[in-house]
């Protein structure tokens, strides 16, 4: 996650140590006071959901897999995350919600010193559940929000859907349950972000969390509506300046761009033009220290079946099962060629990411893309927008003079 809020309007949020290493210039009780060192782990908890939504990288439905892990192997791998030193478990799905012993897991993971929080469609979210949720430990729950009504219910195969998430939301926030937007940007949407900014910050809203497509599960069905990457250059711009403009008019509002490091490199170069080169220097610091895509190294997933990924995203490609290894002894397993080689990235990327000047923080974008769009996981990432100039280093070298960003 790169925080634009963050970087731009120096709004401090409960992450930074955990992103930046910056817990110490943060006014905020912090999630760890140093960058982590281990991953975040996503838990698909399920592949059954009430919704059908046209991108979703688990390709949910309304049955759940075979041979779904129990409650008690749900704990077994949370104390295993915990002995392996994992900071936060994210609870996911399908949906989350429509297993019964969540609250369960939820409390047995804060019982075990892990971060837990919660991805959900939001709709079966209600003011007891919240509650329940919240007493059991859980400290933040994302809400998946793709447009404006009618957009969002297409998207997400149900009328009623938008209306019954923005409920879910008001039932978090009416309890003190930190609440956040999930959006995934797509030629379907794009037009609704603003609109759905605005409106979620009346409602209370104060996190939003920007999606980019991956092209994973049936998100890879729908890669012919993700943004160009003009398009997507233009919706990152708009969240810049709109961001700004919240903060400027004293909303402190937190917005994060998830899923595409190109950003990374985009915000230097619009910080360097709209804030000048102190500013871009300094985001080219924090940028570094939280060290571009973080597939293989600081993200990690676990299935419904005990399968673990390099990323949630990445379901097609299993390092082992939790069954037979503990998550630890999977995730240190370097003898695996692809576990390996996306550690040493820099020694494998190809083309425009092989001679980038902000490899240093982008670290090639997403492999997942790369390989869906040309079936290998070094070629360049599709999604990248940087021009040519912007690749050779302008902001990076030479506007930034001679100091480097790293100094």
């Amino acid at each position: 996650m790169i925080s634009v809020s963050k970087l731009l309007c120096g709004l401090d949020a409960e992450s930074d140590g955990l992103r930046y290493d910056a817990a110490a210039d943060s006014s905020k009780p912090q999630i760890t006071a140093d960058k982590q060192r281990r991953p975040v782990v996503v838990w698909n908890t399920t592949k059954r959901c009430n919704l059908y939504c046209e991108h979703c990288y688990a390709a949910a439905d309304c049955e759940g897999a075979s041979n779904e892990l129990s409650t008690a192997e749900g704990k077994a791998i949370i104390d295993d995350l915990a002995e392996f030193g994992a900071p936060v478990l994210l609870f996911s799905g399908g949906e989350p919600l429509v297993r019964e012993d969540l609250p369960e897991l939820v409390a047995h993971a804060a019982d075990r010193g892990i971060r837990p929080v919660l991805s959900t469609n939001g709709t079966l979210l209600t003011r007891e559940r919240a509650r329940e949720l919240k007493r059991a430990g859980l400290q933040y729950a994302g809400v998946s929000v793709d447009g404006l009504p009618e957009r969002n219910d297409r998207i997400r195969g149900e009328d009623g859907a938008f209306d019954a998430a923005v409920r879910g939301i008001e039932a978090c926030l009416d309890v003190g349950l930190k609440t956040g937007l999930r959006y995934t940007i797509t030629e379907h949407n794009v037009a609704d972000l603003a609109g759905v900014v605005d409106l979620l910050v009346d409602v209370g809203v104060d996190r939003f969390c920007f999606y980019h497509l991956d092209y994973g599960g049936r998100g890879a069905d729908i890669s012919d509506v993700d943004l160009s990457p003009d398009a997507t250059r233009r919706a990152v711009s708009d969240l810049c300046d709109l961001t700004r403009e919240y903060h400027d008019a004293g909303e402190e509002i937190e917005t994060l761009l998830v899923g595409n490091y190109a950003d990374a490199g985009y915000l230097v170069e619009y910080a360097d033009r709209e804030l000048g080169t102190d500013r871009a220097r300094l985001i080219y610091r924090y940028l570094e220290r939280n060290g571009g895509d973080p597939t293989g190294e600081r993200v990690a997933d676990v299935d419904p079946v005990g399968n673990v990924h390099l990323t949630q995203f990445w379901q097609g490609y299993s390092l082992g099962n939790v069954r037979d290894r503990s998550f630890g002894a999977i995730w240190s397993d370097e003898s695996n060629p692809l576990l390996s080689a996306l550690r040493e990235r820099e020694e494998h990327l190809s083309g425009r990411c092989a001679d980038c000047a902000y490899q240093s923080i982008c670290r090639g974008g997403s492999r997942l893309r790369a390989l869906a769009a040309h079936d290998d996981p070094f070629a360049p990432d599709p999604k990248c927008y940087l021009t040519e100039r912007e690749r050779e280093g302008a902001a990076a070298a030479s506007r930034l003079g001679d100091e480097s960003p790293a100094d």
